[in-house]
């Protein structure tokens, strides 16, 4: 099991699939899940990305296989961004693609900002950039508290998964994924990011930033898209027509075309 010691209280759990030819040195993608989430529900990106790129996902700390801080951790975005800059310090990545997911493009975009120099690109897939006074984080808050991590999960998960679109065993599994988390972490890291908001740092994003969102997902709000395409001076935005959802879970094929895409753009232009 790949394990990285990154601190005296993080052991991080990473996997690293690499199916290019060995031969040559690829670029590294790195896949940060969001909150309550683990690598697992990166895997239907990794076959269509690891032949042409070494591809890096963690779980990042208190989610899935690593270690769950201690009471009174200072939760943070410049922490989780901080311990994503050990963890390729650890693995000697100089430079890498990074996508994230919901919370984890919103670490990513942290990242972006106080870390430009590590990245080739960055992407983010159905990601809130402000959360303060968004009523939403403080009734999930409230539902992890009364109901546990399973209960809201179950009772939100219709937001993530569309189960008029999907398998049923798929949208049973994304549930069952997200209910391992810790209650406490998910309390904690909810309280916390209930405060923030990113608006004043986008602008000062130079990174060429991929915004990726599903047509027809209650994500999809001119606030969290639009507003965030706007503050970003490098960005471009995709709506993958058709999808619902979270789109990086509905429609992983579709995700990695635009992504693709986008670094043809950016690698020509």
């Amino acid at each position: 099991m790949p394990t990285a010691r990154l601190d005296d209280t993080l052991e991080m759990y990473y996997e690293d699939d690499d199916y290019t030819d060995p031969w040559r040195t690829p670029e590294t993608i790195v896949l940060h899940h969001g909150n309550a989430k683990n690598t697992r529900l990166w895997y239907a990106w990794v076959p269509l990305l690891a032949r042409q790129y070494r591809v890096i996902r963690l779980d990042a700390r208190g989610f899935g296989r690593s270690t769950v801080p201690p009471e009174g951790y200072d939760w943070s975005l410049s922490n989780f961004a901080g311990d994503l800059l050990n963890l390729l310090d650890h693995l000697g990545l100089e430079k890498v693609h990074l996508i994230g997911e919901t919370v984890g493009g919103t670490i990513s975009l942290q990242f972006a900002h106080e870390h430009p120099e590590r990245l080739h690109s960055l992407a983010v897939c159905t990601s809130p950039f402000k959360f303060a006074g968004v009523a939403t984080y403080q009734e999930y808050y409230k539902l992890v508290q009364e109901e546990g991590v399973a209960g809201w999960v179950q009772k939100t998960a219709d937001r993530r998964i569309d189960p008029k679109q999907s398998d049923p065993a798929h949208h049973q599994w994304y549930i069952d994924q997200m209910s391992q988390t810790s209650q406490r972490v998910v309390l904690e890291t909810l309280a916390y990011l209930a405060t923030q908001d990113l608006s004043d740092i986008l602008p000062t994003i130079k990174t060429p930033t991929l915004i990726l969102v599903a047509e027809n997902s209650v994500g999809n709000s001119p606030d969290r898209t639009t507003g965030m395409a706007r503050l970003l001076p490098n960005s471009r935005l995709v709506e993958i027509a058709g999808a619902s959802g979270y789109v990086q879970h509905s429609a992983p094929e579709k995700c990695v075309e635009a992504w693709r895409e986008f670094i043809g753009i950016i690698s020509h232009g």
